[in-house]
Order: structure tokens, then C-alpha cells, then sequence
């Protein structure tokens, strides 16, 4: 997917609509209105995965066009949407820019210095968000999901979890859909896709391969995080 890097913002998000992994008008205006180069300070055009620091990447750009692609029903004004493992704070920003102006969007991550870094890089790139309320970025451990401000029509999740954490299904409102790499580390994982129907029940279908890091706690990802919080 190199071949979809640009020199800038446009020029990346461009490319990924020539090669059909943006086909959604609203997921490239969005894309188009959240710069990365307030998310990702080293090479943000490049269509990879790029470290942001505390043992954490921002996933590559279209990575992220396809999880805003697949939760896009779900991402609708006034819907309420959960970014688990929230990081740069990117992909939590284009979930609230879909949501907005009546929905609203929170970001999780476990590591505090993580989430100032996120809230910081928010502030500079799409402070309206931060604004208008529509975006929330907490601390916690979003194996749990967060509760306090579900149920959520849209939950996506950055990392691998070893299998699909219960808590992540309760908290989808009947309609929502959960997008979450399934498998262990180092070993298979496959992109899942859940959907909650009206009447609850729960289905699931497999999307693709991915390689992940880890859904883990945060002494494990990073041991010196929050020591002096």
C-alpha cells in the first residue's frame, strides 16, 4: 500500500481514493479535514505504520480509511462511537467528525502521558472537536470498553485481543458493530467484525488477515507509564 503515500495531506488521501481503499465521500471529506501531520510528526503521508512513541504506532492511513469505511453507518450524526487503544488521537478525531455535531466520540488508551500527548495533537489539529464536545479522550483499560458513556453504535479497537472481550459486546447498542483484530501475538489474527442486531443476538464475520500489537494492560506495554501520576 506504499503506493498510496503522498507529499501531503491531500496528495495521500487522493491516492487512496484512485486505488479504491476510500470509496465513501464522507469518509474522505474526513479524512481530508484531519491532518495527520498533527498526529504523526515523523512522515505522516507515508502509507505505514509510523511510532508515535511509549512503544505505540498510529496505524498506517489505510488502515484507518478502512475501519472509517467499515463502521460508517455506524458513524453517522448523533451516533456515539468508542476508540479503543486511541493513541495519536487520529482515528478517534475522524470518528467524532463523522458523529458531530450531536454525536460524540471517545478515545481510551492506559497510558496518561499517551492521552496528554493525544489530547495535545488534537488541540492543534482539530481543537473544535475538543470544543464542541463532541470528543472525549480518557484514561482506562479499554479491554473493559467504558462504560460510563455507552452504549456505543460504533466501537473499534487498535489492537489484537486473544479473543473478543466480552465487555466490548454488551456495550454495542443494538444496531452497533464492533471492528476488533482477533488472535494472538505473533500468531494469526483476523480483523472481526461484529454486529448487534435489534433483537441482541450477536453475529460475526471474519474480514481479513492484520498484524497487530497487543491488547494489553499498560505495565506490560510500557512498564515506566504512569509511575509519576
Amino acid at each position: 500500500m506504499r503506493r498510496c503515500t503522498g507529499n501531503s495531506n491531500v496528495e495521500l488521501i487522493s491516492r487512496l481514493c484512485a486505488e479504491k481503499v476510500i470509496t465513501n465521500d464522507r469518509v474522505q471529506k474526513t479524512m481530508l479535514e484531519v491532518d495527520r501531520q498533527f498526529y504523526a510528526t515523523r512522515c505522516p503521508y507515508v502509507d505505514s505504520p509510523q511510532g508515535i512513541g511509549y512503544a505505540v504506532t498510529i496505524s498506517a492511513p489505510h488502515m484507518h480509511a478502512f475501519a472509517l469505511s467499515t463502521l460508517e453507518k455506524q458513524l453517522r450524526p448523533g451516533k456515539n462511537a468508542l476508540d479503543i487503544g486511541s493513541g495519536s488521537g487520529y482515528l478517534t478525531a475522524c470518528m467524532a467528525k463523522m458523529v458531530a455535531p450531536d454525536g460524540k466520540a471517545t478515545g481510551i488508551d492506559h497510558i496518561p502521558e499517551l492521552v496528554q500527548k493525544a489530547r495535545g495533537n488534537i488541540l492543534r489539529g482539530n481543537p473544535e472537536l475538543l470544543d464542541g464536545g463532541c470528543l472525549e479522550i480518557v484514561v482506562g483499560d479499554g479491554r473493559k470498553g467504558y462504560e460510563r458513556n455507552g452504549p456505543y453504535d460504533a466501537i473499534h479497537v487498535g489492537a489484537a485481543a486473544p479473543e473478543t472481550p466480552s465487555h466490548l459486546l454488551s456495550q454495542l447498542a443494538p444496531g452497533g458493530r464492533l471492528l476488533i483484530p482477533v488472535g494472538p501475538q505473533g500468531g494469526n489474527q483476523v480483523m472481526m467484525q461484529y454486529d448487534k442486531h435489534q433483537s441482541g443476538e450477536v453475529t460475526s464475520t471474519k474480514l481479513m488477515g492484520v498484524i497487530y500489537v497487543p491488547l494489553t494492560d499498560a505495565k506490560s506495554q510500557w512498564p515506566s507509564a504512569g509511575l509519576n501520576q
